[in-house]
Order: C-alpha cells, then sequence, then structure tokens
C-alpha cells in the first residue's frame, strides 16, 4: 500500500485592514515554521486551490468587478488540523494576537470553491451560529424567570 505525502502547511490571510495584528500572526506561525501569505484583496474570484498554490489549478479570467467587500479578516489554513491547529491558536494567544473569527481548514471540497463563496459560506455559518446562541441564551432566561 502507498503511503500518502504529507499535506504541506501553510496559511493564507485574507482582508486584514490591521497592519500590526498582521504582522503578529505571521510572526506567530513563522515560530512554528508554518509559511503564509497575504491574499490582495481582489483576488476574491479565484479558487481556494490555486491561491494554495495547488497543482492542478489555474488562475480565473476576472470577471466584471461587482462590487464584493468582505468586511471580516480570514485566515485559510492548509495542512493544519487537530493537535496542530491547537498549537496554532495557542501560539496565536500566547503571542497576542487578537481574535479571528473567520477561520478555515482546506478541505478537498473548498479548493474548488472562489474565496468569495468560502468567505459567504463562513459569514452564513456564523450567522447561524449566533442565532443558534441567541435562541439557546433567550430559552435559558425564560426557564430561569
Amino acid at each position: 500500500m502507498k503511503k500518502q505525502k504529507k499535506q504541506s502547511e501553510q496559511a493564507l490571510f485574507y482582508g486584514f485592514q490591521d497592519e500590526a495584528k498582521l504582522a503578529l500572526a505571521q510572526q506567530s506561525l513563522r515560530h512554528l515554521q508554518i509559511p503564509s501569505r497575504v491574499i490582495p484583496q481582489e483576488q476574491w474570484y479565484e479558487k481556494v486551490g490555486y491561491l494554495l498554490g495547488m497543482p492542478g489549478f489555474r488562475a480565473t479570467a476576472q470577471p466584471e468587478d461587482d462590487g464584493f467587500a468582505f468586511p471580516h479578516e480570514v485566515l485559510i489554513l492548509q495542512g493544519i488540523r487537530g493537535k496542530r491547529l491547537d498549537t496554532v491558536l495557542a501560539q496565536f494567544q500566547q503571542d497576542g494576537v487578537s481574535h479571528i473569527p473567520y477561520k478555515s481548514v482546506v478541505t478537498p471540497f473548498n479548493t474548488l470553491w472562489t474565496l468569495r463563496r468560502l468567505c459567504e459560506t463562513m459569514q452564513k455559518e456564523h450567522a447561524y451560529m449566533a442565532e443558534q446562541e441567541a435562541a439557546k441564551a433567550s430559552a435559558n432566561k425564560e426557564k430561569n424567570d
């Protein structure tokens, strides 16, 4: 049986406005020997696989600008899961990197998505989770009243 090659680690940053926070996060990743790159705002239409430099992905012709702007910081992690992900998050906390709410690990499915689709999917998931938390808090309040 052929042993599967371990996926290399890397991180992509998108939408960071706070240069100091970005530099601190990149420094944290360097401590862990994880390479990182900043994706320019205008590359929202590219597939995640292409942005990661994965084989088989080509640049996409830039569509007409429809005004897409994602107002949140995004961190995309390739080859980082489980305990290694915990280590990365602990390193961020230790180094004083403030919370990055939009994080995604790379999957075989989301490599085929555009960066825009990934961002919009994360935003929907966050909205759903916030709605669930609010409903739970409301139910607990009614129960205690």
